[in-house]
């Protein structure tokens, strides 16, 4: 069944939302509170930017099959693999993090109600929320399947954003003594903006997701799939405004990376953290999704890899005779025919069955396993984060965009014969290129070297 607008929305607004909305407030903390907004929006605008890139190059795609893997085929086959390894890395991280997120607030939600052990250890915790909650839905095949989770999940949303507006609004006693100092321009004494940097970019991203929301679409045309890209982006936007701007107007510079642990307990706080416990854990899904898909572009890539030696090795055997050599060479030129032509259409490798209970097997048990044994993987998600984030978002739908559109003008891009909003996207993919490198060198250098944490 094809999915709707609305759908689709909701899809890649959830995917977006996930832990780092509880982050937003402490990103400011290096910024102030207007350059904050600026760079939020920025962000916002780069990303939004990214998703309408792929909205267009989806049209390269043979039979509504766009993915990253298919379009490189048009670009260069064997950079394939390393964009999907990007995406595997990147989304496998992401949903270790939720688990772990899913692990600490459990038993401090539990812990008002019991004093049991059991109930109140996080393996224990861990291991029911994963077996009926998260596994169930990792193995749904589609995207569209999981739209009312989402939408329980942006109802999460929904209520922390309330939750963080009303004590700002109408602050506590408690809460005004946790009051630190509030900057509205760049403030003094504080780390560098580099060390938050990477909260905003990975704020925005779902691009991970935008082409599976296009393949479900009924109408997946460019005007169709710019509403749902504009949307879900705008609607991002609002969320971590509201959030960021009163949560660090509440806090000022006692801000702390997770907003929610500095309000006192009380039922507001509890419910708080229930929703928390229910958008990270829906939205695992949504990780695991492409994660999924990547790692099976990449078994697919090294088994064509492997068949190829195999016939090389074959023909170097058969090699024997002048003759079968000047035929083998008329082979090898007609191969090579084919392949040059067979590269205008992106190839479309199908997951089902078996392989596809595998891999997602695969997924759940490592993601299980990592966050067992590693409560604390900040800095190595930010590592993952820098890279992979800013690779999805930025990088690959910039190199799409700058190589595709207008490819189908005698083989290569006509600029003349491009409408100007096709040369506004070409350009804007050329700059988002750049900016992608940019800001994956800066968040990674404020990572490794200036203690930056996502």
């Amino acid at each position: 069944m094809a999915a709707s607008k609305k759908s689709g929305v909701v899809t890649l607004l959830h995917t977006a939302c996930g832990a780092g909305i509880l982050a937003m407030p402490y990103g400011f903390r290096p910024f102030g509170w207007f350059p904050g907004i600026f760079i939020l929006t920025l962000c916002g605008l780069c990303s939004t930017i990214g998703l309408l890139l792929q909205a267009r190059v989806a049209q390269y795609a043979k039979n509504q099959n766009a993915s990253f893997f298919s379009l490189a085929q048009l670009i260069n086959p064997n950079l394939s693999i390393m964009f999907d390894l990007a995406i595997a890395i990147k989304c496998f991280g992401v949903g270790i993090s939720y688990i772990i997120v899913v692990g600490d607030l459990i038993p401090l939600i539990l812990f008002i109600f019991t004093r049991n052990s059991l109930l109140l250890d996080r393996n224990f915790n861990i291991t029911l929320i994963m077996v009926f909650v998260i596994a169930p839905l990792c193995f749904m095949k589609r995207l569209n399947s999981l739209r009312y989770a989402s939408m329980v999940a942006m109802s999460s949303v929904a209520y922390l954003c309330v939750l963080v507006l009303f004590h700002f609004l109408f602050p506590s006693d408690d809460i005004k003594n946790l009051k630190g100092s509030v900057s509205y321009g760049f403030p003094t004494g504080e780390p560098s903006p580099l060390t938050t940097l990477p909260i905003f970019i990975f704020a925005y991203t779902c691009h991970h997701n935008m082409f599976s929301v296009i393949n479900e679409q009924k109408d997946n045309s460019f005007k169709n799939v710019k509403y749902i890209a504009m949307s879900s982006m705008l609607l991002a936007y609002i969320l971590y405004f509201l959030i960021g701007s009163a949560g660090y107007l509440t806090f000022g510079d006692n801000i702390v990376g997770n907003v929610i642990t500095l309000y006192p307990i009380s039922l507001s706080s509890t419910i708080g953290r229930v929703a928390i416990v229910l958008l990270v854990t829906f939205a695992f899904p949504l990780q695991c999704h492409p994660a999924r898909a990547s790692i099976h572009h990449i078994i697919h890539y090294w088994e064509q890899a492997r068949k190829t030696v195999d016939i090389e090795e074959d023909n170097t055997i058969d090699l024997e005779s002048r003759e079968l050599i000047v035929a083998e060479e008329e082979t090898l030129l007609a191969e090579e025919l084919v392949v040059e032509e067979s590269v205008q259409e992106p190839q479309v490798v199908p997951l089902t069955g078996r392989r596809f209970v595998i891999i997602t097997t695969c997924i759940l048990v490592a993601s299980y396993l990592v966050a067992i044994l590693v409560s604390e993987l900040a800095r190595v998600l930010s590592v993952v984060g820098a890279t992979g984030s800013t690779s999805i978002s930025f990088i690959l739908p910039g190199t799409f965009g700058y190589k595709l559109i207008g490819s189908e003008h005698n083989g290569d891009s006509n600029e003349e014969s491009l409408s100007k909003f096709d040369k506004f996207l070409k350009y804007a993919a050329l700059g988002l290129i750049i900016w992608g490198i940019f800001v994956m060198i800066t968040s990674l250098s404020a990572t490794l070297f200036l203690g930056a944490s996502h």
